[in-house]
Protein backbone atom coordinates (compact mmCIF):
# COMPACT_ATOMS: atom_id res chain seq x y z
CA UNK A 1 0.00 0.00 0.00
CA UNK A 2 2.92 2.31 0.98
CA UNK A 3 4.42 1.70 -2.34
CA UNK A 4 1.00 2.62 -4.54
CA UNK A 5 0.68 5.73 -2.06
CA UNK A 6 4.18 7.13 -3.28
CA UNK A 7 3.61 6.05 -6.98
CA UNK A 8 -0.02 8.06 -7.10
CA UNK A 9 1.91 11.34 -5.34
CA UNK A 10 4.40 11.42 -8.08
CA UNK A 11 2.26 10.48 -10.74
CA UNK A 12 0.12 13.97 -9.80
CA UNK A 13 3.50 16.04 -9.70
CA UNK A 14 4.20 15.73 -6.13
CA UNK A 15 7.76 15.55 -4.29
CA UNK A 16 7.30 12.39 -2.48
CA UNK A 17 9.45 10.80 0.76
CA UNK A 18 9.85 7.18 0.74
CA UNK A 19 10.48 5.29 3.52
CA UNK A 20 11.23 1.46 4.99
CA UNK A 21 13.79 -0.04 7.27
CA UNK A 22 15.59 -1.35 3.53
CA UNK A 23 15.84 1.22 1.37
CA UNK A 24 17.06 -0.99 -1.55
CA UNK A 25 13.20 -2.50 -0.95
CA UNK A 26 11.74 0.51 -1.13
CA UNK A 27 13.64 2.26 -4.32
CA UNK A 28 12.90 -1.30 -6.66
CA UNK A 29 8.62 -0.96 -5.30
CA UNK A 30 8.95 2.51 -5.91
CA UNK A 31 11.26 3.26 -8.99
CA UNK A 32 13.43 6.35 -9.84
CA UNK A 33 12.18 10.02 -9.78
CA UNK A 34 13.74 13.77 -9.71
CA UNK A 35 11.29 14.10 -7.07
CA UNK A 36 11.48 11.12 -4.84
CA UNK A 37 13.72 10.21 -1.88
CA UNK A 38 14.28 7.27 -0.45
CA UNK A 39 15.52 7.88 3.33
CA UNK A 40 15.55 4.59 5.83
CA UNK A 41 13.08 4.53 8.51
CA UNK A 42 11.98 1.97 10.65
CA UNK A 43 9.22 3.22 12.42
CA UNK A 44 10.08 2.14 16.17
CA UNK A 45 12.71 3.78 16.06
CA UNK A 46 12.78 7.65 17.14
CA UNK A 47 16.35 7.98 15.76
CA UNK A 48 15.02 7.44 12.37
CA UNK A 49 12.05 9.39 12.18
CA UNK A 50 14.35 12.31 13.37
CA UNK A 51 16.70 11.76 10.60
CA UNK A 52 14.14 10.67 7.59
CA UNK A 53 12.77 14.29 8.62
CA UNK A 54 15.67 15.85 8.05
CA UNK A 55 16.92 14.05 5.44
CA UNK A 56 13.06 15.29 3.67
CA UNK A 57 13.73 18.87 4.82
CA UNK A 58 17.18 19.42 3.76
CA UNK A 59 15.99 17.52 0.08
CA UNK A 60 12.97 19.57 -0.24
CA UNK A 61 12.77 22.30 2.61
CA UNK A 62 9.36 21.32 3.89
CA UNK A 63 6.89 18.53 4.74
CA UNK A 64 3.44 19.35 3.60
CA UNK A 65 1.40 15.70 3.88
CA UNK A 66 2.88 12.81 6.49
CA UNK A 67 0.97 9.16 5.73
CA UNK A 68 1.64 7.22 8.90
CA UNK A 69 1.25 3.81 7.02
CA UNK A 70 4.02 1.25 8.66
CA UNK A 71 1.48 -1.52 10.29
CA UNK A 72 1.86 -5.34 11.24
CA UNK A 73 -1.21 -7.61 12.34
CA UNK A 74 -0.52 -10.00 15.04
CA UNK A 75 -3.24 -13.05 14.65
CA UNK A 76 -3.84 -14.98 17.90
CA UNK A 77 -6.74 -14.86 20.67
CA UNK A 78 -5.33 -12.74 23.25
CA UNK A 79 -5.40 -15.27 26.18
CA UNK A 80 -2.68 -17.30 23.83
CA UNK A 81 -0.47 -14.35 22.88
CA UNK A 82 2.73 -13.38 24.86
CA UNK A 83 3.01 -9.72 26.12
CA UNK A 84 6.04 -9.46 24.23
CA UNK A 85 3.90 -9.87 20.81
CA UNK A 86 1.34 -7.53 22.16
CA UNK A 87 3.66 -4.81 22.99
CA UNK A 88 5.73 -5.21 19.35
CA UNK A 89 1.90 -4.65 17.62
CA UNK A 90 1.62 -1.62 19.76
CA UNK A 91 5.43 -0.20 18.95
CA UNK A 92 4.58 -1.03 15.12
CA UNK A 93 1.26 0.56 14.72
CA UNK A 94 0.77 3.25 17.50
CA UNK A 95 3.87 3.51 18.79
CA UNK A 96 5.64 3.87 15.45
CA UNK A 97 3.12 6.56 14.44
CA UNK A 98 3.47 8.34 17.11
CA UNK A 99 7.30 8.51 16.67
CA UNK A 100 7.24 9.70 13.36
CA UNK A 101 4.68 12.55 14.11
CA UNK A 102 6.23 13.67 16.74
CA UNK A 103 9.02 14.28 14.50
CA UNK A 104 7.35 15.62 12.02
CA UNK A 105 5.39 18.35 13.86
CA UNK A 106 7.62 21.05 14.80
CA UNK A 107 8.15 21.48 10.59
CA UNK A 108 4.35 21.70 10.37
CA UNK A 109 4.29 24.12 13.06
CA UNK A 110 6.66 26.33 11.95
CA UNK A 111 4.96 26.09 7.87
CA UNK A 112 1.81 26.84 10.29
CA UNK A 113 0.22 24.32 7.48
CA UNK A 114 0.41 20.62 6.97
CA UNK A 115 -1.53 17.57 6.70
CA UNK A 116 -1.07 13.74 9.06
CA UNK A 117 -2.69 11.29 7.45
CA UNK A 118 -3.27 7.69 9.74
CA UNK A 119 -4.20 4.86 8.62
CA UNK A 120 -6.13 3.19 10.62
CA UNK A 121 -8.40 0.43 9.66
CA UNK A 122 -11.54 -1.54 9.97
CA UNK A 123 -10.47 -2.71 12.92
CA UNK A 124 -9.98 0.89 14.33
CA UNK A 125 -13.92 0.93 14.39
CA UNK A 126 -15.19 -2.60 15.32
CA UNK A 127 -12.76 -5.26 17.13
CA UNK A 128 -13.42 -8.80 15.99
CA UNK A 129 -12.06 -12.34 17.53
CA UNK A 130 -8.32 -13.56 16.30
CA UNK A 131 -7.11 -9.86 16.26
CA UNK A 132 -7.80 -8.29 19.76
CA UNK A 133 -4.24 -6.88 19.70
CA UNK A 134 -4.32 -5.91 16.21
CA UNK A 135 -8.21 -3.63 16.77
CA UNK A 136 -6.18 -2.63 20.11
CA UNK A 137 -3.25 -0.68 18.23
CA UNK A 138 -6.12 0.99 16.02
CA UNK A 139 -8.32 1.66 18.77
CA UNK A 140 -5.18 3.94 19.78
CA UNK A 141 -4.55 5.27 16.81
CA UNK A 142 -8.04 6.27 16.31
CA UNK A 143 -7.99 7.94 19.35
CA UNK A 144 -4.82 9.65 19.76
CA UNK A 145 -5.60 11.29 16.07
CA UNK A 146 -9.00 12.44 17.53
CA UNK A 147 -7.17 14.40 20.51
CA UNK A 148 -4.35 15.23 18.19
CA UNK A 149 -6.36 17.09 16.10
CA UNK A 150 -7.71 19.55 18.39
CA UNK A 151 -3.59 20.21 19.80
CA UNK A 152 -2.36 20.90 16.15
CA UNK A 153 -5.59 22.68 14.44
CA UNK A 154 -4.56 26.23 15.65
CA UNK A 155 -1.60 25.59 14.42
CA UNK A 156 -3.12 24.99 10.51
CA UNK A 157 -2.53 21.77 10.53
CA UNK A 158 -4.94 18.91 9.24
CA UNK A 159 -5.79 15.25 10.72
CA UNK A 160 -7.60 12.53 8.57
CA UNK A 161 -7.41 9.08 9.74
CA UNK A 162 -7.99 6.45 7.33
CA UNK A 163 -10.14 3.01 7.87
CA UNK A 164 -9.30 0.65 4.79
CA UNK A 165 -11.70 -2.39 4.44
CA UNK A 166 -10.19 -4.87 3.16
CA UNK A 167 -7.53 -4.30 0.42
CA UNK A 168 -5.09 -6.51 -1.70
CA UNK A 169 -2.01 -6.09 0.10
CA UNK A 170 1.07 -7.63 1.46
CA UNK A 171 -0.38 -7.63 4.90
CA UNK A 172 -1.54 -11.37 4.79
CA UNK A 173 2.11 -12.05 4.07
CA UNK A 174 3.77 -14.23 7.10
CA UNK A 175 6.20 -11.07 8.10
CA UNK A 176 3.56 -8.89 7.96
CA UNK A 177 0.90 -11.46 9.63
CA UNK A 178 2.33 -13.31 11.78
CA UNK A 179 0.53 -16.11 14.21
CA UNK A 180 1.17 -16.57 17.62
CA UNK A 181 2.22 -19.78 19.09
CA UNK A 182 -1.12 -21.93 20.16
CA UNK A 183 -0.87 -22.70 24.36
CA UNK A 184 -4.40 -23.20 25.07
CA UNK A 185 -6.51 -26.89 23.90
CA UNK A 186 -9.75 -25.01 24.71
CA UNK A 187 -9.38 -23.02 21.45
CA UNK A 188 -7.80 -25.47 19.21
CA UNK A 189 -10.58 -25.57 16.62
CA UNK A 190 -11.66 -22.10 16.69
CA UNK A 191 -7.89 -20.81 16.02
CA UNK A 192 -7.80 -23.87 13.44
CA UNK A 193 -10.99 -22.32 11.67
CA UNK A 194 -9.36 -18.78 12.09
CA UNK A 195 -5.80 -19.77 10.74
CA UNK A 196 -7.44 -21.30 7.81
CA UNK A 197 -9.72 -18.69 6.63
CA UNK A 198 -7.09 -16.24 6.89
CA UNK A 199 -4.24 -18.10 5.31
CA UNK A 200 -6.76 -18.04 2.07
CA UNK A 201 -7.45 -14.42 2.10
CA UNK A 202 -3.73 -13.56 0.32
CA UNK A 203 -5.17 -12.21 -3.32
CA UNK A 204 -8.96 -12.17 -2.40
CA UNK A 205 -9.03 -8.91 -1.12
CA UNK A 206 -12.11 -7.10 -2.89
CA UNK A 207 -10.42 -3.47 -3.17
CA UNK A 208 -7.22 -2.25 -4.91
CA UNK A 209 -5.08 -0.47 -2.97
CA UNK A 210 -3.90 1.75 -6.15
CA UNK A 211 -7.09 3.32 -6.21
CA UNK A 212 -6.92 3.98 -2.38
CA UNK A 213 -3.54 6.03 -3.18
CA UNK A 214 -5.71 8.50 -6.05
CA UNK A 215 -8.35 8.61 -3.55
CA UNK A 216 -5.86 10.02 -0.98
CA UNK A 217 -3.63 12.20 -3.08
CA UNK A 218 -6.98 13.83 -3.93
CA UNK A 219 -7.89 14.43 -0.38
CA UNK A 220 -4.57 15.76 0.62
CA UNK A 221 -4.99 18.32 -2.33
CA UNK A 222 -8.47 19.48 -0.15
CA UNK A 223 -8.09 23.13 1.30
CA UNK A 224 -10.66 21.66 3.97
CA UNK A 225 -9.74 17.61 3.88
CA UNK A 226 -11.92 15.72 5.99
CA UNK A 227 -10.74 14.11 9.53
CA UNK A 228 -12.39 10.48 8.57
CA UNK A 229 -12.30 8.78 5.53
CA UNK A 230 -13.63 5.51 4.78
CA UNK A 231 -12.50 3.63 2.35
CA UNK A 232 -13.88 0.82 0.25
CA UNK A 233 -18.37 -0.85 0.55
CA UNK A 234 -16.83 -3.41 3.35
CA UNK A 235 -15.49 -0.61 5.35
CA UNK A 236 -18.37 1.71 4.74
CA UNK A 237 -20.96 -0.78 6.37
CA UNK A 238 -18.97 -1.84 9.12
CA UNK A 239 -18.87 1.61 9.57
CA UNK A 240 -23.05 2.02 9.44
CA UNK A 241 -23.31 -0.74 11.54
CA UNK A 242 -20.77 0.23 14.56
CA UNK A 243 -22.77 3.62 14.21
CA UNK A 244 -26.11 2.23 14.59
CA UNK A 245 -24.95 -0.08 17.58
CA UNK A 246 -23.39 2.57 19.87
CA UNK A 247 -26.99 4.99 19.09
CA UNK A 248 -28.81 1.53 20.08
CA UNK A 249 -26.36 1.18 22.99
CA UNK A 250 -26.33 4.28 24.17
CA UNK A 251 -30.14 5.09 24.35
CA UNK A 252 -30.47 1.17 26.01
CA UNK A 253 -31.10 2.89 29.31
CA UNK A 254 -32.44 6.36 28.79
CA UNK A 255 -33.39 6.94 32.76
CA UNK A 256 -30.99 4.58 34.60
CA UNK A 257 -27.87 6.38 32.07
CA UNK A 258 -28.96 9.75 32.57
CA UNK A 259 -29.42 9.42 36.35
CA UNK A 260 -25.96 9.34 37.36
CA UNK A 261 -26.00 13.88 38.44
CA UNK A 262 -26.26 14.73 42.14
CA UNK A 263 -29.29 15.60 43.30
CA UNK A 264 -28.94 19.08 43.55
CA UNK A 265 -26.82 19.53 40.31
Amino acid sequence: MGAEFATAALDAGHAVVATGRDTDDVAEAVGESEDLLVAELDVTKPADAESATQAAMDRFGRVDVLVNNAGISYKGFFEEMTIDEIKDQLEVNLFGQMYVTRAVLPVMRDQRSGHVISISSGAGLSGFAFSSAYATSKFGVEGWMDALHDEIEPFGIDTTVVNPGFFRTSLTAERSMPFTDPSIDDYDERRAEQIEWWEEQGGQQPNDPARLAVALVEIASEEAPPRRFVAGADAVELATEKAARLREQANAYPDLSTSMAYDDA
